[in-house]
């Protein structure tokens, strides 16, 4: 059977009634034992006084003939102890005295006073019960045969009275643990109740976290201790939350404003062309231009793609180890030819070995020196300083030439961020080259920066030793 949810009051308020029960039951068996042994304490005062007696007149005791005096003064000791019962018991099993007609078992009384003397026992007689205790007395001189002579006393009271009083008092007491038991579920509700009003103040509160409102966070101070800790794994939650939102959103604010312009361009390209017939040659240079307009939409698509994986921890680099003065020379190879059009020089300085991924460390480096060839006054140099630091690799490419302002130099790796925004033609790039730089760069556990003054821009990457 399938079983629902259950509520955290009627859950408090269950383990409140039990406990609750628990502790009276036992306080209860604890003060009903008290009364038991101070009632066992009481009779055996009397019963031990009663016994030392006895065996006081039974070792004066003559010659055997004298016991009938002995045993009327026995019985004088009785009078006025009501419910006192006193026995005398022979060795050959009978009955030389007894106060009253109540009949003990004899092999019960002689095997307690054999096994246990002196000790409480409880016996039946008649229906009643009785607190007693029995002893083995020698009496008078030995016999003939010079041989002591003992006999058995027994010695009993009624508990009848205690009996009554005892069931009396167990039923009071377990009738106000009931009583008790049902105050405390109500009381154990209403605490409860009170107790996790914060909780549901909590609730309550997390209805204003919409997507709209993620900003909101949950008042940590004004909350109990315990729940101060949830509150604060709430706030971390929403932040997280909200982070995710804001990139979500601006990834595709990004796509829509950077594919809009080229959608536009093909739409009214092709419209324009379907206008009036065209000849062959036309049509061949219209599709020309499209194609070139396709690649710049795919090359985009493709790095948000790649940024897309990064910003969600999707991006893993497969390491190895790569020697960076040999990796920056074989990228200004590749870039011979477009710096020989810019009159650039290049120039490589030191060396050092990390753990990378060959393809992706290329494609960072490739970016930032496509960057400074594109941005270098002609006739100056691009170069690549290598340095080992005590922690990282230091990879800083300079180039003199175009500078940046120092309120963008914190936004150069931002998405579609151009510092010159007249720079917005396809030849320029997707705008993504920096940001992917970074993506990759924070991927393998390292950081970049840039720094631009009118003498020189420096972007410097720092990537962890190869361990």
């Amino acid at each position: 059977m399938l079983v629902g949810p259950t509520s955290m009051i009627a859950r408090l308020t269950t383990l409140f009634v039990l406990v609750s029960s628990l502790v009276l039951m036992t306080l209860g068996l604890v003060i009903a034992a008290s009364v038991e042994k101070h009632f066992e304490d009481q009779d055996m005062d009397v019963l031990t006084g009663k016994m030392a007696l006895a065996q006081h007149t039974l070792e004066k005791l003559g010659p055997m003939n004298d016991m009938g005096a002995v045993m009327q003064s026995l019985d004088n000791s009785l009078v006025g102890h009501h419910g006192l019962e006193l026995m005398v018991i022979g060795s050959n099993q009978q009955i030389l005295f007894s106060n009253t007609m109540q009949t003990f078992s004899i092999s019960t009384i002689t095997d307690s006073a054999r096994h246990s003397p002196s000790k409480p026992a409880i016996w039946e007689s008649n229906g009643q019960s009785y607190r007693g205790i029995a002893a083995q007395v020698t009496v008078g001189p030995p016999n003939s045969a010079q041989v002591p002579v003992t006999v058995t006393v027994a010695v009993a009271i009624a508990i009848v009275h205690h009996q009554v009083f005892m069931a009396s008092f167990l039923k009071t007491l377990w009738a106000f643990v009931f009583a008790a038991a049902l105050l405390a579920g109500v009381l154990g509700w209403a605490v409860a109740r009170h107790g996790l009003a914060p909780l549901h103040t909590m609730r309550e509160q997390t209805k204003a976290v919409t997507a709209r409102h993620l900003s909101y966070r949950l008042p940590v101070d004004a909350m109990p201790i315990e729940l101060g800790n949830l509150a604060q794994s709430l706030n971390e939650m929403l932040s997280r939350l909200e982070d995710a939102f804001v990139r979500l959103t601006d990834f595709s604010s990004d796509i829509a404003h950077e594919l809009r312009t080229p959608v536009s361009n093909l739409m009214m390209e092709t419209q324009v062309t379907l206008s009036r017939e065209r000849s062959e040659s036309e049509y061949k240079s219209i599709l020309e231009s499209n194609v070139e307009e396709f690649e710049h939409l795919a090359r985009m698509i493709s790095d948000m793609l790649l940024l897309a994986k990064a910003d969600n921890g999707l991006f893993v680099p497969h390491l190895e180890t790569i020697h960076l003065a040999a990796e920056v020379q074989a990228l200004l190879e590749y870039y011979d030819a477009v710096a020989d059009e810019k009159e650039v020089h290049f120039s490589v300085s030191g060396d050092g070995a990390v753990a990378a991924d060959r393809l992706m460390l290329r494609r960072a480096l490739g970016n930032l020196l496509s960057n400074a060839i594109r941005h270098a006054t002609p006739n100056t140099s691009v170069g690549v300083v290598i340095q080992e630091m005590p922690d990282d690799f230091e990879i800083r490419v300079e180039n003199t030439g175009d500078v940046i302002q120092p309120e963008y130099l914190q936004r150069v790796f931002e998405r579609f961020f151009r510092a010159d925004p007249s720079r917005q033609h396809r030849s320029e790039g997707t705008g993504l080259g920096l940001a992917i730089t970074k993506s990759i760069i924070v991927a393998h556990g390292g950081s970049i920066s840039v720094t631009s003054d009118s003498r020189t821009t420096a972007f410097s990457i720092k990537l962890p030793r190869k361990s």
